[in-house]
């Protein structure tokens, strides 16, 4: 069964759903912001406390703060994915097939960037004497001091999370023009 496009739409674009499309199930938006904010401490205490000098008592308690509440928001991740992978998503705003494409390809890239950058800061964890603590309990060791494969994955790390700076700038910029520019109400659906 097909639909008639929307009368709102503009020649040209991929109407795919109609802009007063449902919202997200409440636990999809619940997992959004508190991973969106999560990573955006996460990111401003990591670029902050890797210009602090070695041996400063505040260094090493952020460190165990970040690598806690980056597996916290990993964990929440995890959730999100399957959460995700289980609850109904309203489909994409009238736009064109490019800008769809971009939308799917920008969320694709952030999911992976959430994968792997806590990973790569644990395993870059796992490969120095001090081990990860989350929240104060213990957790196993994968590999054993060695400062080439520390810095390996922590170079992994860092590199990830500048590519997650800048999709995310991508995708609040997306987000706002679908907002202000499109009219779309695209914002709507996410908010709580």
């Amino acid at each position: 069964m097909t639909t008639a496009p929307s009368p709102h739409a503009k020649p040209g674009l991929d109407t795919g759903a109609d802009a007063r499309a449902p919202r997200y199930a409440g636990l999809l938006i619940a997992l959004h912001w508190l991973i969106a904010f999560g990573i955006i401490g996460l990111l401003a205490v990591g670029l902050y406390m890797v210009g602090l000098p070695k041996g400063l008592p505040v260094k090493a308690a952020l460190i165990n703060v970040h690598k806690s509440l980056g597996l916290t928001v990993f964990l929440l991740v995890l959730l999100r994915i399957v959460a995700r992978a289980v609850l109904h998503r309203p489909p994409l705003p009238p736009m064109r097939p490019w800008q769809r494409a971009a939308a799917r390809t920008t969320q694709g890239f952030l999911y992976v960037c959430m994968v792997v950058m806590p990973l790569a800061g644990y395993l870059g964890s796992s490969f120095n004497r001090y081990g990860i603590r989350f929240w104060g309990i213990p957790l196993p060791r994968w590999g054993w001091d060695d400062a080439h494969l520390r810095e390996l994955f922590y170079g992994v790390h860092q590199a990830v999370g500048y590519l997650l700076i800048a999709l995310i700038v991508l995708h609040v910029a997306g987000a706002l023009k679908h907002q202000w520019l499109d009219r779309d109400n695209l914002l709507a659906r996410m908010l709580p």
